[in-house]
């Protein structure tokens, strides 16, 4: 059975600044106050189970690394409530809490009495913190002569020698080598399976991917999004992306009335005048809404013309990355397959075809697909939907990138 063991309710942060040094002495006297406020962080709200990990994400400056000291208790809030429940240990900043001039094993003993362990307790556990941190002898050198890999190293051994109800973790994987990486990741998981409720900040998406089953993105201090992993990531690598690129659109167009339905009567009743024209398009699994989760692993898209004589058409999709960039492109003449003709007039024929990309081989995202009618040798261009459907595809795989190629290992 899960348990709350974090409530978070209106949380925010408020900074005072001054222009100069000489205001605030007047504010400190009590003469005038010409600060202005800062919210580094704003009306933050949410609830932790045991168990979950929640990844926090966004920008540099975005309050990430505010949100976390009010959470483990390092700084006071200004405004709004936190609630624990249990014992909360944090890796909040790179050697903060040891003394420089004090060995690594000094440092254990000083830096248990902060978490909460008596001596006795450290003096326990000592032997397995210093195994795990596989500091070796240095653990008699001062802290100072440390590297940034070494003090996260004695650190995360440190604070997660004993299993707390929270454990709290600013960019710990950011330094170091993948083999303790891959130490600190077991130790986690092993700690969520037994009831632990994580916080891990961190720019590695590729982390956050691997570690959280929730993600808060925040911006500018406030909450832009709040919820599944995969969901929330998918917003922020948009984010990203239009930051590096301002030219691509933050979310694919849809329809007006958000239905696939409502543009395809638009369309059929085409030709005006030329000689062929698209009557539809739809994907099944996609439901009506452009835009929504793709249902299944297969993708598959079904299409529909008509023509004003008896020709044979040749049917083009394009795949792309909703903001443009093409994945691949199909096309019936360049694969000497023909569209079935379905319904014969006077003078006009209907042609339909279905394409399948089995066990869809893209990774988690956005994608969108064209369309394109030509003549039979694919000479022609007699019609073109662009961008006309959009869906969210979420793979089973967790690893980056943007298809999964065929391979083998050998």
């Amino acid at each position: 059975m899960t348990t709350t063991v974090l409530f978070v309710r209106s949380l925010g942060k408020c900074y005072r600044l001054f222009a100069s040094q000489r205001d605030r002495l007047l504010a400190l006297l009590g003469w005038s106050d010409r600060s202005r406020a800062h919210w580094a962080l704003q009306d933050v709200t949410f609830n932790l189970q045991s168990g979950q990990c929640l990844g926090v994400i966004g920008d540099n400056g975005a309050g990430k690394s505010t949100l976390l000291k009010l959470l483990a208790g390092t700084l006071t809030p200004s405004h709004g409530t936190v609630q624990r429940a249990g014992r909360v240990t944090a890796i909040l900043e790179l050697g903060a809490g040891f003394h420089p001039e004090f060995t690594g094993r000094d440092n254990l003993l000083f830096g248990g009495s902060l978490i909460g362990l008596s001596r006795e307790d450290m003096l326990r556990l000592q032997d397995d913190i210093i195994e795990f941190s596989e500091l070796g002898d240095a653990i008699d050198r001062p802290v100072k002569t440390y590297s940034s890999g070494m003090v996260v190293r004695l650190a995360f051994a440190l604070v997660t020698a004993v299993q707390p109800e929270v454990l709290i973790i600013d960019e710990a994987l950011a330094v170091g080598d993948q083999h303790f990486h891959k130490k600190c990741v077991e130790r986690i998981d092993a700690f969520r399976a037994n009831g632990c409720t994580v916080l891990f900040c961190s720019h590695s998406l590729y982390h956050v991917r691997q570690l959280c089953d929730r993600v808060l993105w925040l911006d500018h201090g406030r909450v832009q999004a709040l919820g599944d992993t995969e969901t929330v990531l998918m917003q922020y690598e948009t984010h990203v992306r239009l930051q590096d690129n301002p030219a691509v659109t933050s979310k694919p167009p849809a329809p007006a009335d958000g239905s696939i339905a409502a543009e395809l009567a638009s369309k059929t009743s085409l030709m005006h005048g030329k000689r062929a024209a698209l009557a539809s398009a739809s994907v099944a699994g996609l439901g009506e809404r452009s835009g929504a989760t793709l249902q299944g692993s297969d993708l598959i898209v079904h299409v529909e013309a008509v023509t004003s004589n008896d020709e044979t058409p040749s049917i083009g999709i394009m795949l792309q990355l909703y903001q443009g960039s093409g994945v691949t492109s199909v096309a019936t003449h360049a694969d000497n397959v023909k569209p079935t003709a379905v319904l014969r007039a006077l003078d006009s024929t209907s042609w339909e075809v279905t394409l399948t990309f089995p066990d869809l081989p893209l990774h988690s995202g956005y994608y969108s697909l064209s369309f394109y009618l030509f003549d039979g040798q694919g000479l022609v261009v007699y019609d073109e939907w662009m961008n006309y459907i959009q869906f969210h595809w979420v793979s089973p795989s967790l690893t980056p990138g943007l298809v999964h190629l065929p391979h083998r290992w050998t």
